[in-house]
């Protein structure tokens, strides 16, 4: 089974097709209600909708997902009924078999209270329509090359004491990102050095994208929010929160994170905690947004 656990959960939609071929008049008898077994299309509705709900208990490898929204829905030809299935759900992985099993179910449904009035019945064919939802979705490009800086603030790093770590993954994920990593320092725990040295990659390097990591927890030498505060001019509360959020679910103790992100000029700045695991984390949320943020920053909108 894969791993899903390090993903966010977004809204996910997937739409599937069935096309079930009759002679014309089964297809009347369909759209008319008038089988011997009763109304095809509400008892294919229910057992599409049964069947996106149970789709782990029929194939091994799908997780258990939270079913939002499933509609059920049929087109009358002449001698063919599309069936189509549409399928929501706000979690960390696709609904596209949940949409095929439905829709397949529908189909067989629909077979099943046919057949004994058509021998000539069959179902033609079973096919993702679309799906929507997914890290996919929010993967952009920009026009502009983005430039980062990553700056390590910690004084046992510094002082040759420990092994960073936690900078090296941000910079690495930036590469894969095509972000340029143009900067990379480590800094001691020092409020006016890492003030300074923040203004001095805003207004002077003309940095797109800071990236700190280390000194936002409760110590007394951790005052990297607080330097970072000093020089932002607007706040971008929402990325601190999502990070903290997304931590919590995953290890308590990340609530006490006091990170902040926020905007100087036209350079953003994100504290991220000094942890591997919180770096590894971190990232996993906000990579997605970085990019659309710079689009947001440069005014064009969403």
């Amino acid at each position: 089974m894969r791993d899903i656990s390090d993903k966010f959960a977004t809204l996910r939609i997937a739409v599937a097709e069935s096309i079930v071929r009759a002679k014309p008049a089964s297809v009347k008898a369909v759209k008319s209600k008038s089988l011997p077994k009763g109304d095809a299309m509400t008892v294919a509705k229910v057992a599409g909708v049964l069947a996106a709900k149970n789709v782990p208990q029929i194939i091994p490898y799908c997780h258990d997902i939270p079913i939002d929204f499933v509609d059920i829905g049929f087109e009358f030809c002449k001698d063919r009924i599309r069936i189509t299935s549409m399928v929501k759900s706000i979690y960390k992985t696709g609904v596209e078999m949940e949409a095929l099993t439905s829709v397949a179910v529908a189909a067989l449904t629909v077979y099943d209270m046919l057949k004994m009035v058509d021998e000539n019945i069959y179902i033609e064919s079973i096919r993702l329509i679309e799906k929507s939802g997914g890290k996919g979705d929010f993967s952009e490009k920009f026009w502009k090359r983005i430039n980062a800086a990553v700056i390590v603030l910690s004084d046992s790093v510094y002082k040759g004491r420990k092994r960073d770590e936690s900078g090296s993954i941000i910079a690495e994920r930036l590469k894969a990102e095509k972000i340029n990593v143009k900067i990379y320092e480590i800094m001691p725990d020092d409020k006016e050095k890492i003030r300074g040295r923040l203004i001095e990659l805003c207004d002077k390097e003309r940095i797109d994208l800071v990236i700190t990591t280390g000194g936002t927890g409760l110590s007394k030498r951790d005052n990297t929010p607080e330097a970072t505060l000093d020089v932002i001019e607007r706040e971008i509360p929402g990325i601190p929160e999502i990070i903290r959020s997304y931590g919590r679910q995953r290890n308590p103790y990340s609530i006490l994170s006091r990170a902040v992100a926020g905007i100087r000029g036209n350079t953003i700045i994100i504290n991220l905690p000094g942890s591997k695991r919180g770096v590894e984390e971190s990232l996993n949320i906000i990579t997605p947004v970085i990019i659309h943020s710079f689009k947001m920053l440069y005014g064009e909108g969403h």
